[in-house]
């Protein structure tokens, strides 16, 4: 990914969903203005989720998701409708497609509940409207339009991006913590697992708001931090470091300056810091055989070195003195049931968006599971975790 791309956990996510042969995959051309879906009369067309990234006015970057039939059968269509309703997970806008001539079914009243439900805001789209002598009044949040001669598909794409700008409210990675003109050092280590020629997305995105809110960035390596900070001509008001150098990196860095980590500020961002600073404390109660799920939102190549899958379980049981049971997944899987799971270890998610982030923690939370993430675990089992939060005044005094 460039500087200049958008990543797709920093797009809204819009999901179009309804019955089979309601015209989706028509609907999401005819706003798109681009073939995205395959079109057919035949029952079922789209078979998989079918996701775009790109730019829609009058919203900006998007990540545009059709989904399979809602009332898809059979072995194949349980999973298909398996997909669509993991899609509600990571849907910021969602558009319900529904037939004109046929009305909404129980099926589409099901996900108008499913939307209210998980808060998702959403609009009604009664497509095939041409093919109706008259066109009823619409109620607010619903439009009659047809994806075949374009009928109020502006409107509809009007209506989206007014959903999707009233549901966004300002967030900061750490630009609200600091005053213009703050000297922040950003600890980023250049190992097998970084991306070659480039720096990951924690660090490009924080880099980005500190330059955006005037302050000045200082950014080395774990090797060099020593050296950089006594050539500093003062202290930084804040240390930002990788996760995976907490510990060496809270030896070098003087109690007085504050530190945290890329993984803690991303938790603020797109997740629930509250909750994942709670989770850490069930860190000290894994025992043998505790069963411990390490999820993670990207799917990249893993090293022999991984920090998911080696880095992460080797310091768990360093600091437990225990063996407990791994289990790992990876991208668009998590499970919905936990009931297996006494602890989830969770990455920054920054490959994910704050919608998708948040539905994971909500899982964990609602049935009684401790989430902590990568950041807040590792500053936890290294004694660090109030240190590390002192930039978070509420957090900190918490503890």
């Amino acid at each position: 990914m460039s500087l200049n791309e958008v990543a797709s956990g920093e797009r809204v996510h819009i999901g179009f969903f309804g019955l089979r042969n309601a015209g989706k995959s028509s609907l999401v051309n005819a706003v798109t203005g681009q073939q995205l879906a395959v079109v057919s009369e035949v029952k079922g067309t789209t078979t998989d989720p079918v996701k775009k990234a790109m730019e829609l006015l009058p919203i900006g970057p998007v990540v545009i998701i059709d989904t399979p039939g809602i009332d898809d059968e059979g072995g194949l269509g349980e999973l298909r409708v398996k997909k669509t309703r993991e899609i509600l997970g990571k849907t910021d806008v969602a558009v319900l497609v529904a037939d004109c001539t046929k009305g909404l079914t129980d099926c589409d009243n099901e996900l108008i509940d499913e939307f209210k439900k998980r808060e998702i805001p959403f609009v009604v789209a009664y497509n095939k409207c041409d093919l109706l002598v008259e066109i009823p009044e619409a109620d607010e949040n619903e439009l009659y339009v047809s994806a075949s001669t374009g009928i109020n598909v502006f409107e509809l794409k009007e209506k989206i991006g007014s959903l999707a700008k009233n549901r966004e409210k300002p967030r900061y990675i750490v630009g609200d913590l600091l005053s213009e003109n703050s000297l922040v050092v950003l600890v980023t280590p250049i190992d097998e697992s970084a991306p070659r020629g480039r720096l990951i997305l924690p660090q490009q995105l924080t880099l980005r708001e500190l330059l955006d809110f005037k302050c000045t960035a200082v950014v080395c390596q774990v090797e060099q931090l020593a050296n950089t900070l006594s050539g500093l001509a003062r202290s930084p008001d804040l240390v930002i470091t990788d996760s995976q150098v907490f510990g060496q990196v809270s030896k070098i860095v003087p109690q007085e300056v504050m530190l945290t980590s890329f993984s803690i500020l991303m938790a603020r961002y797109k997740g629930d810091l509250n909750t994942l600073v709670d989770g850490a404390v069930a860190l000290k109660n894994v025992a043998d055989g505790s069963k411990i799920l390490v999820s993670e939102g990207c799917t990249h190549h893993r090293q022999c070195n991984d920090i998911g899958t080696v880095k992460i379980p080797g310091w768990i049981k360093a600091f437990t003195k225990a063996e407990p049971e791994f289990h790992f997944t990876s991208g668009g899987e998590f499970p919905d049931d936990l009931s297996g799971y006494d602890l989830v270890v969770h990455c920054g998610g920054c490959m994910l968006n704050e919608k998708e982030m948040k539905n994971r923690i909500r899982l964990a939370t609602e049935q009684g599971k401790p989430i902590v993430n990568y950041g807040v675990g590792i500053a936890y089992m290294n004694g660090i975790l109030k240190r590390s939060l002192e930039v978070f005044p509420e957090l900190y005094n918490k503890i």
